[in-house]
């Protein structure tokens, strides 16, 4: 068969695929044996024909998988993918371009600078921060860490990329008590061990509290780098920035903020007043995979300061040829060499939206969370335990006279074995509670409808 059949197959398939998002069970069907044993076939000693391949892969991985693209997924704070960024995420694996140099592709740095410069525009961050394109927040943490590390330590004599950290200045890293773990762990990536992170107090919705920032920094000396959240991962809250970036001030501290969907709420009128301050910050960390909705992997880091980015990840060899027209090097900004053009689905993305498509997309994902909690909260046994600032609902099913944890455990089961939705749980103030995210483009009032349903038969279920 010819190369093409492998594809026209491929296509077939997702299309299918896409035309039953909406119908099909949200939890794959197939248990963990019967995939294992769709899978785990023998491996041939010969070459197998492409067009075969692509068919026995499409009807072992059919039952496997989650329909987290649907508009009935609200796991994760996970967003859908957009046609336009779908579309272009194959010509991305088509034309397989190594985006780490401008003379490997062309094409896909000048798209990542384009692409930058709209983001920094549209999340109303400063015009001159330099911008790269990784895999997720986590990376994208981690390489605004990095920043933030080599800067702090040349300004107090210390080459932290020759010199390492043995015998380095120590620097002091503060976060709230409520930090996502993907920060933690791009300070440990970076030599901050989790025990050293300096942790203050948050208020009821997990917002880091100035006044508990301010006497932890009164007692710190040398270099300091604070971590702020935009969009706490349980209740949506925000960390007051305009106060931390007043007490930052005070001690030369770089502020990073962790903002893997709440940094969406700058580019819209109705929520900017929850990312006040934000454009203060030194850098900032985001996913484009979760409210852009572009395909996995999608992350974003900004750095207000280009020179301490460009140090912190820079990389020379004699081979890696430089163009004399462009100063700007993909690979410069970010801590892979070798990696996909990510920046194209970016732009299929925000060119199919426009500033105010993406302003909809989100607000009407926020319209859609206050929706399904009211719906939630016309049942007696079901408490919604946060504010819904955002686009986060956290349930929890609180029997008269029994075990609230055990319910809520319970009607979560329930829940994801029905397939209507799919939500994940999570433990907050010693609570057992369900957690919802409406990240997707494609939900409408009728899906939340429907979930919140499967919910209270859930938690009536569970009191009998």
């Amino acid at each position: 068969m010819a190369p093409e059949d492998a594809l026209d197959r491929a296509l077939t398939a997702a299309r299918a695929y896409i035309a039953t998002r909406t119908t099909r069970p949200v939890w794959p069907t197939a248990t963990l044996a019967e995939l294992r044993a769709a899978f785990d076939v023998p491996l041939q000693s010969d070459p197998l024909d492409p067009s075969i391949v692509i068919d026995d892969l499409v009807r072992a991985a059919d039952r496997g998988v989650v329909t987290t693209t649907g508009p009935r997924y609200y796991g994760f704070v996970t967003g859908g993918a957009l046609p336009a960024a779908v579309a272009a995420e194959w010509l991305t694996t088509t034309w397989d371009q190594n985006s780490a140099l401008f003379v490997m592709s062309p094409a896909a740095s000048v798209a990542e600078e384009v692409s930058g410069r709209w983001l920094l525009d549209v999340l109303g961050l400063p015009r001159h921060s330099s911008v790269g394109f990784v895999t997720g927040c986590h990376m994208a943490n981690f390489t605004a860490l990095a920043a933030a590390r080599h800067e702090l330590l040349r300004r107090v004599g210390w080459d932290v990329e020759a010199d390492g950290l043995q015998g380095a200045p120590k620097i002091t890293v503060i976060v709230g008590d409520e930090v996502h773990v993907s920060a933690v762990g791009a300070l440990r990536y970076l030599g901050f061990g989790s025990r050293q992170v300096q942790r203050v107090a948050v208020d009821d919705q997990g917002r880091m509290r100035a006044d508990a920032l301010a006497a932890t920094l009164a007692t710190s000396t040398g270099p300091v780098i604070i971590c702020a959240q935009a969009g706490n991962v349980n209740t949506g809250a925000f960390d007051p920035f305009d106060a931390i970036a007043d007490l930052a001030a005070t001690r030369g501290a770089w502020v990073h903020v962790d903002g893997a969907f709440g940094l969406w709420a700058g580019a819209c009128g109705s929520l900017r007043h929850l990312v006040r301050g934000v454009e203060r910050a030194d850098s900032w960390a985001t996913d484009a995979h979760k409210w852009l909705n572009v395909p996995y992997d999608s992350g974003l880091v900004f750095v207000a300061h280009p020179a301490a980015h460009r140090a912190a990840m820079g990389q020379t060899a004699a081979y890696l040829t430089r163009s004399p027209e462009e100063p700007r090097e993909p690979m410069d900004w970010v801590p892979e060499s070798s990696r996909r053009a990510r920046a194209f689905t970016m732009y299929a993305a925000l060119r199919s939206l426009g500033r105010t498509g993406v302003t909809d997309m989100v607000e009407r994902c926020c319209r859609l969370a206050r929706r399904f909690a009211d719906r939630l909260r016309e049942e007696p046994t079901i408490r919604i335990l946060n504010d819904v600032a955002l686009n986060q609902v956290l349930v929890r099913v609180e029997p008269r006279g029994g075990d609230a944890d055990a319910a809520t455990r319970d009607a979560l089961r329930r829940v994801q074995e029905e397939r209507v939705c799919w939500l994940g749980g999570t433990r907050w103030h010693d609570m057992e509670a369900i957690r919802v995210s409406v990240s997707n483009w494609s939900t409408t009032e009728e899906d939340v409808d429907r979930s919140a349903l499967s919910i209270v038969r859930a938690s009536r279920a569970v009191n009998g």
